[in-house]
């Protein structure tokens, strides 16, 4: 995906958005992953942005304050016709960014691929601290073909 094609949705269109917190336990990231799938429900890449909200909120309350006992992490959805981001904010340290582990594919273990899931099917990706300096966010995008959403896709 070339960066002005990202661009150009969300300058072209005002892109509709959502956002729901969750407490910071385990059992939320199902409820999470129904949030996206609510937003997206006539995206074609319904499939993919919730597989990648999974991992996301995953790595939010495993590897961050987002999963102590009264932590908590926010998703949001913004969306365009033919484009989606999807934030996950948690309680993780603004100087530190995840990064994928680019493990082996033959590596048995069961945990350490959730960003490269995210690197290999997102469209883009990043992490930055969040606006009000409480924590970090890492987003995803996917950009589709077609006027699912809203509408005919910008020009």
């Amino acid at each position: 995906m070339e960066e002005s094609s990202s661009t150009s949705y969300r300058t072209s269109t005002d892109p509709r958005s959502s956002r729901r917190r969750f407490p910071g336990l385990p059992s939320q990231i199902a409820y999470a992953r129904r949030f996206v799938a609510r937003q997206l429900a006539d995206s074609p890449e319904i499939t993919t942005a919730t597989l990648l909200t999974s991992e996301l909120a995953t790595n939010a309350i495993t590897h961050s304050d987002s999963g102590r006992a009264t932590g908590k992490f926010e998703v949001c959805v913004h969306r365009a016709p033919g484009w989606a981001r999807v934030e996950v904010r948690d309680l993780g340290s603004t100087t530190e960014a995840p990064q994928p582990q680019h493990r082996d594919p033959y590596d048995t273990a069961e945990h350490g691929r959730g960003l490269d899931l995210v690197e290999a099917l997102a469209g883009k990706w990043g992490t930055e601290p969040r606006r009000d300096g409480r924590g970090r966010q890492v987003w995803f995008e996917l950009v589709w073909n077609g006027d699912e959403l809203d509408g005919d896709r910008p020009g």
